[in-house]
């Protein structure tokens, strides 16, 4: 039995395509009172229309321990390699005005 199934009783299929993975270098995130909506976007320069690569939709407790995770995983990964430098200046922004909310 490997790791994840012996600490959560089910396995977990992480299919070939799947596997690959998408680039995405722009998250859009929105909500209403039952979902959080994460929109993972490729904007490419001089490309007019940035596509949406995939949506998650989540429940507000899954968001929450989404966010966990991530603070949990950043906080190794610069105990590791240093901090992550942002540079607000460089933060693309969604085209054509549309939501402000980005990660």
């Amino acid at each position: 039995m490997e790791d994840a199934e012996k600490k959560t009783g089910f396995s977990i299929e992480l299919k070939d395509n799947v596997a690959e993975g998408t680039y995405a270098n722009l998250a859009i995130i929105t909500h209403s009172s039952s979902e959080f909506i994460l929109d993972f976007v490729r904007m490419m320069p001089g490309m007019p229309k940035a596509p949406v690569m995939s949506r998650i939709i989540l429940a507000p407790e899954h968001a929450k321990r989404l966010l966990r995770a991530m603070q949990d995983n950043i906080a190794k990964y610069e105990a590791a390699y240093g901090p992550i430098k942002l540079d607000m200046n460089r933060m693309p922004m969604p085209p054509h005005g549309g939501p402000v909310a980005q990660a």
